[in-house]
């Protein structure tokens, strides 16, 4: 697909039914798939009466493009089973949000959404969730191999800025809080979440999980259903929970950065660096705040933005739309998460 931008977007897509035109190039290139038994079969084009429009069973007029499957006869479109399912966003709407949180590099802010787009807070923040949701790595990935950098890092405000009250809390109700200072941060009694991120160097792949603590069986667990230990090289810094884990695979190598070194040869683990660099730039200075509940889900939109980063913003695009199928949000559950 041609390389786009907003500019272009809004000239190919003046309607609604060139709309979902566009997305039906994005997520069937070839020929319409039925999203309820996955025939590839011709199916049968239910054409608008008047070439822009068609009349619903109700009686009113709608510009959604709807397909007939030749199998199992049963109706559907380019949004049947997908985040968009449902929705009373205007699929003009959708597609240009796609665009932006596909193309922006910091991410874009649902506030932004709302005003840009005419949408409630409300709708904006669960449009956004529900993107983020399309972005995530799918289920049946194939585990990462070859070289992989792993590295953790903390996200969420600073123990120094803690209040009293925050503090006792962590603590425990009726204890002391306990008392930190710039120099001394420990992170037991801290408000930030941990997170780890493996990065494949030959893909450039990223794959980032909220973790409850960093220590060899937590970690060791995250890793064990993304990567294959037995065929991949480790590379860390000279965090001492990585040595028994490390023993897991064909070697392990480590860069002390207490001493100063951040390269040894071909040992390094800057590509976890460079990632956390972004990732916190754009938490606080696109997003604010971030809870800990909704946490993987902005990982998620992060990891797909960097693991694509050599693709254009329309073969991003066209990238996400492949991974919609089957994953649906309701208001209700992202609220309750």
């Amino acid at each position: 697909m041609e390389r786009i931008s907003i500019i272009d977007l809004v000239e190919q897509i003046p309607t609604e039914a060139d709309a979902y035109a566009f997305m039906e190039r994005l997520r069937w290139p070839d020929k319409p798939i039925c999203p309820h038994c996955a025939s590839e079969a011709e199916h049968r084009f239910l054409a608008p009466e008047n070439g822009s429009s068609r009349r619903t069973r109700t009686g009113t007029l709608s510009q959604r493009r709807v397909w007939k499957c030749r199998d199992c006869k049963r109706q559907f479109s380019v949004i049947t089973n997908t985040p968009f399912h449902g929705s009373k966003v205007p699929l003009r709407t959708w597609l240009f949000v796609l665009f932006e949180m596909c193309a922006n590099k910091n991410g874009i802010a649902a506030r932004e959404i709302a005003r840009k787009y005419r949408l409630t807070n409300k709708t904006a923040w669960f449009v956004t969730h529900r993107v983020r949701l399309a972005m995530e790595t799918l289920p049946v990935a194939k585990p990462m191999s070859g070289t992989i950098v792993a590295d953790e890092s903390w996200v969420g405000g600073d123990p120094v800025r803690m209040n009293a009250k925050t503090r006792r809390r962590l603590d425990g109700v009726g204890e002391e809080p306990v008392r930190v200072t710039p120099s001394n941060r420990p992170h037991q009694h801290t408000a930030k979440t941990s997170v780890l991120s493996l990065i494949e160097t030959r893909s450039g792949e990223v794959r980032s999980k909220v973790v409850a603590d960093v220590s060899g069986p937590t970690l060791r667990k995250a890793m064990a259903g993304q990567v294959d230990m037995n065929h991949s090289h480790l590379m860390t810094d000279e965090g001492s929970w990585y040595n028994q884990l490390g023993r897991e695979f064909l070697s392990h190598a480590t860069v002390n950065h207490s001493a100063g070194e951040y390269v040894r040869g071909s040992v390094t683990s800057n590509q976890a660096e460079n990632y956390f660099s972004q990732l916190k730039r754009s938490l606080d200075g696109t997003h604010h705040h971030i809870s800990k509940e909704h946490l993987p889900r902005y990982l998620a939109e992060f990891d797909f933005r960097y693991s694509t980063r050599r693709l254009t913003d329309t073969q991003r695009m066209a990238r996400l739309m492949g991974q919609t199928a089957g994953r649906r949000l309701s208001y209700k559950r992202v609220k309750s998460s």
